[in-house]
């Protein structure tokens, strides 16, 4: 539901700024002692810019330093209201959305004040800049446990991002068998942003790919006798019923020691399209020497974007998978589309990673299609738990034919956006192109949680975690947000509805 406050209600919420016996509006120390420093608040909302529609931005002091929080926030035409109870500061949705509106274009305002053994301490101010380009309604994510390797339960949720409203799309329970036996749900993904058109993925127990097409829901099997898998990670074509899959036999490890933890590779994988009005699966790529993976199109669908592999040395080419890893980079290529033949013309090599001693994965193109935005590490296509993993932006502009690499390229700086010595992976735009969303490890090392940034003609912001209604759940919640993808919509299918195809 629409978060937008109509104008009547915009004039309540103005009063209710001006209102400070409430309960939840404490007073101000009457006395403090200054200290340099921002304050040390949970998530780290200091100084970042945020779209004019955004949830409040709740935040809390260190509950192990500190017995209470009291914020003061400013309009620029110079409201002011306070919130606080104990360490956390949660303000109500109508004012923070009416001083969203006040701020557009501008900056709130905020002093924090922390009370500490009983004395209370004031810390710098900070603003929070307001930009006026909204965000995507709408986020979805899988949940899981970071571990991988077993279930018991597991959902695609959807967020709305102008308030905390969170709804299921699906879950693995509602089909398990007699013997609890579920499945692994993932990969969602939607046409042009909007989910009349989208799919998911099931494993296991009832396999299968779960399509919606116009709204109508269905199961199909992706598998043909000429290709290494049903279809993995997708791609739908911004405007043609089409979706580009990787079909990948993916295994995974687990370290005793490397800091890294898990490692996601590919014993093989090549590229399909797949016809969903046909329902038809043909080749797009099966070099059976090559690894290709992550396809994404352009957003005008004339060109598909992939990463693949460069070969091993020759001595490390029947080796064990599990001790050569270390060596299989990827570089980014792209082909151009036929939409009337559906024809891929011959693969262009866009940005040579690998002459860096590096590997790219996860390219998204903006939606004006003048910035290419991947995920980059030292080596193989997940990086998503490689500590090195990092977001690039490159001006398409920089591409004439030639392939890009570090030494030729400039690309935008993302040092607001990457975290130093943790996993920044999955990167993917907003629909009018303002805003970068990334998943990241940086908070504990263990947790994928989402991250958006400010992005406008390539001067990018501070990045700033999901806001949440209670700002400890980001601590609480023992899952990962998997695979974020932004949305203009609600998927409006109901889960049982979902379900029934597995019957």
């Amino acid at each position: 539901m629409k978060r937008y406050i109509r104008p009547y209600f915009q004039l309540l919420a103005v009063a209710v700024l001006l209102v400070s016996s409430c309960v939840n509006h404490p007073a101000v120390p009457s006395s403090s002692k200054e200290t340099k420093g921002l304050p040390a608040i949970f998530p780290d909302y200091c100084n970042v810019t945020v779209p004019c529609n955004i949830a409040p931005l709740n935040f809390m002091l260190p509950a192990d330093q500190y017995e209470a929080c009291v914020a003061r926030i400013s309009t620029p035409d110079g409201q002011q209201q306070t919130y606080g109870h104990g360490v956390k500061v949660q303000i109500p949705e109508e004012e923070w959305h009416a001083m969203l509106d006040a701020s557009k274009g501008k900056s709130l305002k905020v002093e924090v004040w922390g009370q500490k053994e009983g004395k209370w301490l004031s810390f710098s101010p900070f603003e929070i800049h307001i930009a006026e380009e909204p965000i995507d309604e709408y986020l979805s994510y899988r949940l899981i446990e970071p571990s991988y390797v077993a279930w018991t339960y597991m959902e695609i949720a959807q967020r709305n991002l102008t308030t905390f409203e969170e709804s299921q799309i699906f879950n693995n329970e509602i089909t398990m068998n007699d013997n609890r036996i579920g499945q692994c749900i993932n990969c969602h993904s939607y046409q042009n942003y909007k989910t009349d058109n989208m799919l998911f993925h099931v494993r296991l127990a009832n396999a299968g790919t779960v399509i919606v097409n116009d709204g109508k829901v269905s199961k199909v099997n992706l598998k043909r006798d000429y290709t290494i898998s049903s279809g993995v990670y997708p791609a739908w074509h911004p405007t043609a019923k089409l979706i580009a899959f990787s079909t990948n036999l993916t295994r995974q490890a687990f370290h005793t020691s490397n800091p890294n933890k898990i490692e996601v590779y590919d014993l093989a994988s090549d590229m399909i399209l797949y016809d969903v009005e046909a329902d038809s699966v043909s080749i797009v790529s099966n070099d059976s020497t090559l690894l290709e993976i992550y396809p994404t199109w352009s957003p005008d669908g004339k060109y598909l974007y992939y990463g693949k592999s460069v070969p091993l040395p020759e001595e490390m080419r029947d080796k064990d998978i599990r001790t050569t890893y270390p060596k299989i980079q990827y570089n980014l290529y792209r082909r151009s589309f036929d939409l009337a033949t559906h024809g891929f013309g011959e693969e262009e090599l866009v940005y040579d990673a690998a002459s860096d001693d590096k590997s790219v994965t996860l390219p998204r193109i903006s939606p004006d299609g003048r910035y290419l935005l991947f995920a980059i590490g030292q080596y193989g296509c997940f990086h998503s738990r490689h500590h090195d993993g990092d977001i690039v932006c490159i001006p398409m502009e920089q591409y004439t034919g030639t392939a890009l690499n570090a030494e030729n390229t400039s690309p935008i700086d993302l040092t607001s956006v990457n975290s130093d010595g943790y996993s920044d992976s999955y990167p993917s735009w907003s629909s009018n192109g303002h805003w970068i969303m990334l998943a990241s490890r940086r908070d504990d090392d263990n947790y994928s949680r989402v991250y958006f940034a400010y992005f406008n003609n390539g001067k990018v912001g501070k990045a700033f975690l999901l806001p949440q209604e209670d700002p400890e759940r980001h601590i609480t919640l023992l899952k990962s947000y998997n695979r974020p993808e932004f949305m203009v919509e609600p998927v409006r299918i109901s889960v049982a509805e979902f379900a029934k195809v597995f019957e």
